[in-house]
């Protein structure tokens, strides 16, 4: 198949808006590129790799929930759920200047209104911000990423952590932190199995009725 094309599978996965995921591919493979926000490399998989595995991670999440995508990079797996999921109210947490230019370049040219961007880092917005469901993909192993993501779950929300072969050994090692931020139960949970050849694999976190803990923050001491 030539790898521009976009795959049949695109129909399934996107029944109302393949034209739309179909242009983002298109600034994935052009300016995403160009300006590094992917590999040259990841071309030739944008589809199977990236953008329909990170599509199928919406059957995971409820109908206009508020989601945010930490460290999002080029929109993976973020702005590809919002094109998926119209009904989502999708925050895309960027800290970098040229990636959240980039997303927004992106998010106008495909006239997307269900999705905002935010230069921060988590731990900027922690205490000030709560969704239902925070995602997370290639940022960091799981034991590093429970302090960047619980604190912005809201009471009874959820963490979706895309991983792979490695999930079960990175829950392993992260039963401690995930109990000291607010975690109530996790397991790891599979998504799109109907319609890829691969499923997606996700790390699903859920927290209790007060939401993901916060960390304390330190008070300044005047002279």
């Amino acid at each position: 198949m030539n790898e521009f094309a976009v795959p049949d599978v695109a129909a399934a996965v996107f029944p109302d808006t393949r034209d739309t995921v179909a242009r983002y591919a298109q600034y994935l493979r052009t300016s995403g590129v160009e300006r590094g926000l992917i590999g040259p490399r990841e071309v030739s998989r944008l589809w199977d790799r990236h953008i329909l595995n990170c599509a199928v991670v919406t059957d995971l999440i409820d109908e206009a929930a508020t989601v945010v995508d930490v460290g999002s990079g080029a929109g993976l797996p973020g702005l590809v759920m919002a094109i998926r999921r119209p009904d989502l109210r999708m925050t895309l947490l960027e800290p970098l200047g040229r990636r959240v230019d980039w997303l927004h370049e992106v998010i106008a040219g495909l006239e997307l209104d269900n999705v905002e961007v935010v230069r921060a880092r988590s731990e900027e917005i922690a205490g000030t911000r709560r969704f239902a469901v925070v995602t997370a993909r290639a940022v960091a192993r799981l034991a590093g990423l429970v302090p960047w993501t619980l604190p912005l779950a809201e009471p009874h929300g959820s963490v979706l952590a895309i991983k792979g072969a490695a999930a079960e050994a990175e829950l392993a090692k992260a039963g401690q932190p995930l109990r000291s931020f607010g975690a109530t139960s996790w397991s790891i949970e599979t998504a799109g199995g109907s319609v890829l050849e691969t499923p997606t694999r996700v790390i699903h976190v859920r927290v209790g009725q007060n939401g993901g803990k916060v960390p304390g923050r330190k008070k300044r001491h005047s002279g």
